[in-house]
Order: structure tokens, then C-alpha cells, then sequence
């Protein structure tokens, strides 16, 4: 039975039986011990991988936990993360980076759930290059070697992207040439323009620029390098001192991952659009920009329980490390909150 006392019980009911709307009228006037719905901040990326956030918002799922949220949208991970530490959001979702991890390992941050996966059969971060260094002989992954790539900021998720790339294809990472370009904007133009030869970058984006034959797509994360590409975090303050509102911003986000994974995903944990897929990629294509179309191609894998693979991060830690742009040690476990986080099996 529900607690009657709880303002977030009673919500979630009423988001049930009447939808969002009128919950939301009903919130107004709701007093608790939780006292009346509290305003978060969440920062994302316009991407498929904040696809829970948009879902959460729309379906009402904040609503019945009593907050109500602002989704803030930001350009590029490394900023979501400096604006959490600073107090402009309360919550971040987003890819790693060393600026993330610098900032999470000195007692900053926490990570309290998984976001996106790149997995097979879920074409989300794409590895692409431009038209002429196509022609010049940049066709396949391990082709990458010696070549110029682009970026967001050094230090970016898309770095690590790259360097999953030459882990496998064992060639030497210090013959890439990052271009720091700031904006993903950017970088599509940079890409159409010539002036980068490629890049890791985001199906939202690559897939218009391939289908305009601007640049090609010669392959995907979630085939060649599966890795736990975003993950959602808070601060250490957040995270001891507002337990209960952590615990409901998180009820929600799980809400909205399972009705994502429904939508989507099969019980072999293989690609399969379900009955609520046409809803939940209007929903998408509303807050991406997109067409209904363009985001059904670009769809990620996102764990039904918003789980996190605990092992890959440990891995993303390492590897900035090696790169000189983590300094000093950062253990994981310390960053991993587990009194949140549900780890992958």
C-alpha cells in the first residue's frame, strides 16, 4: 500500500490514473514532509543518449516523484560536468572525460547510475571521415593511424573513442593529430569541409552528414569498441546531503529507462521496436530536432535498470591516465556511489 503521507506516492497514482497534466496541477497544492515539488537541473547533451531524460519529462515521471525538472542542454560533456561541480545543475548526464574525471576524483562528483552503452546492433557513436581522406585511403577503422581527428575539447569522451580504436588496432595514439574545435557543430563542419580527415562523433549528427554524402560512416562504437559511453552523476554534496531527492530523481530516470528499453529493446537484449516505440521516438524526435525517421536509425542501448558497466569505467580512468590528462590517482569505487549505482553483472 502506499504511504498516503508521501506527496511523491500520491503523484505517482494520480500521473497513472489521470497523466501528467493534471498531476502537475495537483503538485501545486500538495504539502508533505517532503513539502512541495522541489526544482532540479539536469545538463545533457541534445543527443538519443538523454533519451530517459526526455521520456521522464514528457510521461510525467518527475512529476510523481514531487520534482520538477529542468532539462538545461549544454554542447559538450566536459562543460555539463564543470557546471555540476560549480551548482549551476544538479544532475549530469553525459560521456566520459578527463575533466570529469579530474573533478569526480578530487571529491566532487559521483556517479549514480549508467546511462548509453555502445553495443552491437545500436548504431549511436559513429566513426567517421571525410570525403577526401576517404579518397586518400581512410576507409577502415585501423586506418585511423597518422590521421587528423576532431573533437570536442582534448580530454573528451571522443577521445576515448579513438582510443579504444587504437587499443584494438594496435597503432600508436600519439600519431593522431586531435583538433580541438570546441563544438560538435564544429566538427560536422570541419568534416564536410575537409580540413579534419575524422572524427568519433554522435549518430544524431554523423547520420545527416552521411546521408548528404558530405562525409561516410566507416563504422560504429557499439560494433568495434563497446563501452559504457555516458553515465548520470551528482555531487558528493548532493549525494550525502539530499538522499531522499537523489532516490526520487533516480526512481524516475529508471522509470524512463525501462519504458525506453520496452520500447526498443527484446528480451535478448537485441534491437526490437515494441507497441510504445512510435510514442517514445516522437518524444526523442520532439527534444532532438530530428525526424521521427532519423532518430528510429540511431537508437542506443540503454539498460533497463540504468545499470553501469563499473569495469569499463575503471578502464576510462586508466586510460586518461595514461594519456597525462588525469593527474594523480583516481580509484573508481571512490567515484561510483553504491549506495546509487547498480553495477552491470
Amino acid at each position: 500500500m502506499p504511504n498516503w503521507k508521501n506527496s511523491a506516492d500520491i503523484l505517482r497514482l494520480m500521473v497513472k490514473a489521470f497523466g501528467p497534466g493534471l498531476a502537475g496541477l495537483v503538485a501545486c497544492f500538495l504539502v508533505s514532509n517532503h513539502a512541495m515539488a522541489e526544482n532540479i537541473k539536469i545538463g545533457m547533451t541534445k543527443l538519443t543518449a538523454a533519451s530517459p531524460f526526455y521520456i521522464a519529462q514528457e510521461k510525467g515521471y518527475f512529476t510523481a516523484e514531487g520534482l520538477t525538472a529542468e532539462l538545461v542542454f549544454i554542447d559538450t560533456a566536459q562543460t555539463i560536468a564543470v557546471a555540476v561541480v560549480g551548482g549551476d545543475l544538479d544532475f549530469g548526464g553525459a560521456g566520459p572525460s578527463a575533466a570529469f574525471f579530474n573533478m569526480g576524483g578530487r571529491g566532487g562528483l559521483r556517479i549514480i547510475a549508467g546511462q548509453t552503452h555502445e553495443m552491437p546492433g545500436f548504431p549511436s557513436i559513429a566513426y567517421i571521415v571525410s570525403n577526401q581522406a576517404y579518397a586518400g585511403g581512410l576507409k577502415t577503422l585501423k586506418d585511423f593511424a597518422g590521421h587528423s581527428v576532431a573533437v570536442t575539447q582534448i580530454g573528451s569522451t571522443y577521445d576515448y573513442a579513438i582510443g579504444l580504436l587504437a587499443e584494438k588496432y594496435h597503432f600508436d595514439i600519439n600519431g593522431i593529430r586531435f583538433l580541438a574545435l570546441q563544438t560538435q557543430p564544429n566538427i560536422v563542419s570541419a568534416l564536410a569541409g575537409g580540413q579534419a580527415d575524422g572524427a568519433a562523433l554522435a549518430g544524431t549528427l554523423a547520420r545527416p552528414l552521411d546521408q548528404r554524402g558530405d562525409a561516410k560512416i566507416i563504422g560504429w562504437a557499439g560494433e568495434a569498441t563497446p563501452y559504457q559511453a555516458s553515465q548520470v552523476y551528482t555531487t558528493a554534496k548532493i549525494a550525502d546531503g539530499k538522499h531522499d531527492m537523489v532516490e526520487r530523481f533516480l526512481r524516475a530516470y529508471r522509470h524512463a529507462t525501462r519504458t525506453f528499453h520496452d520500447a526498443f529493446i527484446g528480451q535478448d537484449e537485441r534491437r526490437k521496436d515494441g507497441p510504445t516505440a512510435p510514442e517514445m521516438l516522437a518524444i526523442i524526435s520532439k527534444y532532438n530536432g530530428l525526424s521521427v525517421d532519423q532518430v528510429k536509425e540511431i537508437i542506443p542501448y540503454i539498460d533497463a535498470e540504468g545499470r553501469l558497466d563499473e569495469k569499463n569505467v575503471t578502464h576510462q580512468i586508466k586510460w586518461f591516465t595514461s594519456r597525462n590528462m588525469i593527474k594523480g590517482a583516481i580509484d573508481a569505487n571512490e567515484m561510483i556511489d553504491k549506495r546509487y549505482a547498480v553495477a552491470l553483472p
